[in-house]
């Protein structure tokens, strides 16, 4: 089996500048990668720093036993956050390079085909969604900061912006598409001048009126998510539930943080409504206390997050046994949203594939080689060996994209 001979790191700064993309080499010749997001210097660190120390000489499949070790190590530092996310891109690349070895997509050594496709849903963001400054010359200009997205501007698939202005016909573009659902998030322009303490009966009819144009437009033809952000506390986030019943959507996400899961327990039994929760948490310990404390009718993952292929299979197959279904979350970069297919199409316990289509069309193709395949609303299983795309060579010079190697 085949040792790692190096590992490289980029930051794709006119791309994603909070994307980290990383490459592990084998000693024949085989390239697996992986990636995850936000502060990516710190990740880059770890991995240059720590975990190449683990890694470099060792056996490439030995995918378990390397992700086990750096995960008890990790835990001695406290709760892992970055530790976590450096986690979860070495284990994608890793996961490549054994689908490489095997010459098998990833999802045929997870188990097989258990969907033939995949549900997807519309985040609605635009181009520039989550990067800071954007991801092209017209993006908006904003701080990037985690979870808190700007409204876009007019234009071409600002979906963000058309989800507030022009909801209806975002809508009638989505079904016509194929796509099952759109998340949207129409009342966060009003926490952020009060905290999430309070919002006003005003604040919630004026949230009301895209959502209801959606409605009144394709009527239950699309399924509407409404992302929260975390931005609420309980008793704004009681008042706002009570208003969504109208529009019957699919499920409030993160409208509480998950600080306290009794807390989001107790806001799913007096609202009535159900809850999705929530990439913010990683690893199966955070997402058994969710489970256990029936906090959510619906687990969202993000596997370069939460621990990689490895342990999203694992946080999959936990909430099965509690008869709670999965939905993978995707909106940052291409590798991530080919993670999650693996994971999804090998299991019978996954609803949805978040995607970004704003992402899908304007920038993946700046980083990998082989683009997600959508047909009538459903991502296509990967045929080729491993994940079934690569991260660009050209991302990956000496002296550009801070480009980082270790080596043997």
């Amino acid at each position: 089996m085949p040792k790692i001979t190096a590992i490289e790191t980029v930051i794709p700064e006119g791309v994603m500048p909070n994307l980290i993309l990383v490459r592990v080499h084998t000693e024949d010749g085989k390239i697996g990668c992986g990636e995850t997001y936000y502060t990516p210097h710190a990740i880059d660190s770890l991995i240059h720093d720590w975990m190449a120390e683990r890694l470099l000489g060792a056996e490439a499949t030995d995918i378990e036993s390397h992700w086990r070790f750096l995960y008890e190590r990790c835990t001695a530092f406290g709760s892992p956050g970055a530790e976590m996310r450096a986690l979860s891109a070495i284990d994608v690349a890793l996961w490549d390079i054994l689908g490489q070895v095997c010459e098998q997509p990833v999802w045929k050594l997870l188990g097989g085909a258990a969907q033939e496709s995949v549900r997807i849903y519309n985040t609605c963001g635009g181009p520039g969604y989550g990067a800071v400054n954007g991801a092209g010359p017209d993006a908006p200009k904003h701080p990037g900061w985690p979870g808190f997205g700007d409204e876009g501007q007019p234009g071409p698939l600002q979906d963000n912006w058309a989800s507030i202005h022009a909801a209806g016909d975002l809508a009638e573009e989505l079904v016509s598409e194929g796509i099952a659902g759109m998340k949207v998030w129409p009342f966060d322009r009003y926490v952020h001048r009060d905290g999430g303490l309070y919002i006003s009966p005003a604040d919630i009819e004026d949230g009301m009126k895209p959502l209801r144009e959606i409605r009144e437009r394709v009527g239950n033809k699309i399924e509407i998510m409404i992302e929260g952000h975390a931005f609420f506390q309980l008793p704004s986030a009681l008042r706002l539930a009570n208003a969504l019943k109208e529009i019957e959507p699919l499920w409030l996400e993160d409208v509480l943080r998950v600080d306290n899961v009794k807390t989001l327990a107790d806001f799913r039994r007096q609202s009535g409504m159900p809850i999705a929760a929530t990439e913010m948490l990683l690893g199966r310990p955070s997402y058994l206390a969710l489970l256990e404390e029936q906090a959510c009718d619906y687990v969202m993952v993000d596997p370069t997050w939460a621990g990689g292929i490895s342990e999203t299979r694992r946080i999959i197959d936990l909430a099965q046994a509690f008869n709670v279904p999965a939905t993978m979350h995707d909106c940052t970069g291409p590798l991530t949203l080919f993670s999650g297919l693996h994971c999804s199409a090998a299991s019978t316990n996954v609803i949805f594939q978040e995607t970004v289509r704003a992402h899908i069309r304007t920038f993946y193709d700046r980083l990998i080689d082989r683009q997600p395949e959508i047909k009538d609303g459903r991502l296509q299983l990967p045929t080729d060996h491993g994940l079934g795309t690569a991260l660009l060579p050209s991302l990956f010079e000496p002296g550009v994209n801070q480009y980082r190697r270790s080596y043997v």
